[in-house]
């Protein structure tokens, strides 16, 4: 939603409910995190090594010891599993593997069928994980709701119904909301309607489905070293070494799963910006507030617009609200300074209160940020290098909680050399554009967030974002 159609609040009481937040990620507030795993300080031989304890590196990790136990897997990690991007998101783990029906249906019209088919498998064997390990990370199944809101453009809320119209042509279990079904779900007075998909995601604590994935990884044997950070990649025809500050580690095969972090092959800088998002915590509503809110189906939830934002209930009924302000900073700078950004945690209060006038008064205890591996597919690709022994995934955009098993799946049969539905796919085969060297990327992002900004206010593609349609880049979420 564009920030001149929300209407300023007459008095700054959002500033109050932020005044006392921590300024940390609230899944991290947990006294059951794991203990960390030591440092690699010896060197190894392996048959595949991880590098990235995130939820990338940690599906891949297993998938490949689930595949043949007894091959040796290392995985290494800079600081502590999780503690990337995996534990700062929001815990929507959508089905889709392409960010959604219509991006899909832009970039890979004839394989739509089978992308989506390939995105609830992979759901499907996440929750089969998390059951059959006993993983407790608060998974809920409940479906997402998008939500249409008064302050949107009327063509946004058509382009909902287009979207609810093919998935239900799919075999989604879907549902229309009008405005007065979806204030009944949700009661908010800006709400005017909604697409509720009721198969398509869950919600989960991300940090504890992190350690949890740590423990299954152990449990298959994988060795997972901490406070690890790789260097260095070389091939020397025998076998890639992965140089750390302690110990090299020799692998047959390798898989990077870096996100945002500087990548060890160069030509991966040239897809990825790192943007940075921002999210609030509120402290648990009582049972007063939860009645005046609803929301007794605990969806996920997100608005429609462009600069969207996402929220949603956590297990001891908190209000997670976050998106909207995705920041990009020149020369894709990336600094543990910049998850705190005041200002938008301000602008983000007052859009909450907006959006929700019942809860006046409430106090936010958490708030944070963390950088977004963003590619101009809004989607998650692959490669591979030195005769397809090394690979890499990444480009999630947003949506990696789920999509990430998938991308450590194929990067194990791209590295395997193995024919499979996915790999067969434009999806898998292809990458997206590469962004332009500095300063037109950051010309070029602030230019095109100004003209999501107008979209959401008119309702109208400017000629900047028609040209960018016209290349093949496709922003518009």
């Amino acid at each position: 939603m564009g920030r001149s159609a929300i209407p300023p609040r007459s008095s700054e009481r959002y500033l109050d409910a932020i005044a006392d937040a921590e300024t940390f990620p609230y899944w991290l507030d947990d006294v059951d995190e794991p203990d960390s795993n030591p440092t690699a300080v010896h060197n190894e031989d392996c048959d595949l090594c991880v590098v990235g304890g995130g939820f990338t590196g940690l599906w891949t990790a297993i998938i490949a010891k689930q595949r043949n136990a007894n091959s040796e897997v290392v995985l290494i990690e800079a600081h502590e599993i999780g503690s990337g991007a995996s534990s700062r998101n929001g815990g929507f783990m959508d089905y889709s593997l392409t960010h959604g029906i219509a991006n899909a249906q832009e970039r890979f019209p004839d394989e739509v069928a089978v992308l989506e088919q390939l995105g609830r498998d992979n759901i499907t064997e996440i929750e089969k994980v998390i059951r059959d390990y006993k993983i407790d990370c608060d998974f809920e199944r409940n479906g997402a709701i998008e939500v249409a809101s008064s302050w949107h453009p009327e063509n946004y809320t058509d382009e909902l119904k287009q979207d609810y119209l093919q998935l239900r042509d799919l075999g989604h279990d879907v549902e229309w909301l009008d405005l007065e079904a979806m204030r009944s779900e949700v009661h908010s007075p800006v709400f005017t309607g909604g697409l509720w998909a009721k198969d398509t995601s869950a919600l989960v604590d991300p940090a504890r489905l992190a350690w949890g994935l740590k423990r299954v990884a152990e449990t298959l044997g994988v060795r997972i070293y901490e406070d690890t950070r790789a260097v260095d990649l070389n091939d020397t025809k025998k076998h890639i070494e992965i140089k750390t500050p302690l110990a090299k580690i020799k692998a047959k095969n390798v898989a990077l799963a870096t996100n945002t972090f500087k990548p060890l092959l160069r030509q991966m800088n040239k897809y990825i910006a790192p943007v940075y998002d921002y999210c609030l915590v509120t402290e648990p509503l009582n049972s007063e507030q939860l009645t005046s809110i609803g929301w007794k189906n605990r969806q996920g939830l997100a608005d429609c617009s462009n600069q969207f934002h996402y929220f949603r209930l956590t297990a001891d009924n908190r209000i997670l609200w976050g998106g909207y302000d995705a920041i990009y900073y020149f020369g894709g700078q990336m600094d543990k300074e910049l998850e705190s950004r005041p200002e938008t945690w301000a602008t983000l209060s007052q859009q909450f209160f907006t959006t929700f006038p019942q809860l006046e008064g409430v106090k936010f205890s958490h708030m944070w940020g963390a950088p977004i591996d963003t590619c101009a597919r809004y989607s998650v690709f692959w490669g591979t290098q030195f005769d397809n022994r090394v690979a890499y995934a990444l480009g999630y955009t947003g949506l990696g909680v789920g999509a990430s098993r998938f991308g450590g799946e194929v990067m194990l049969d791209l590295l395997a050399g193995n024919e499979t539905r996915a790999t067969r796919t434009e999806f898998v085969q292809t990458k997206p554009r590469a962004f332009p060297p500095e300063p037109f990327r950051f010309i070029g992002i602030q230019a095109t967030r100004w003209s999501l900004d107008y979209e959401d206010r008119t309702g109208k593609r400017n000629l900047w974002l028609r040209l960018l349609d016209r290349l093949g880049l496709g922003f518009d979420s």
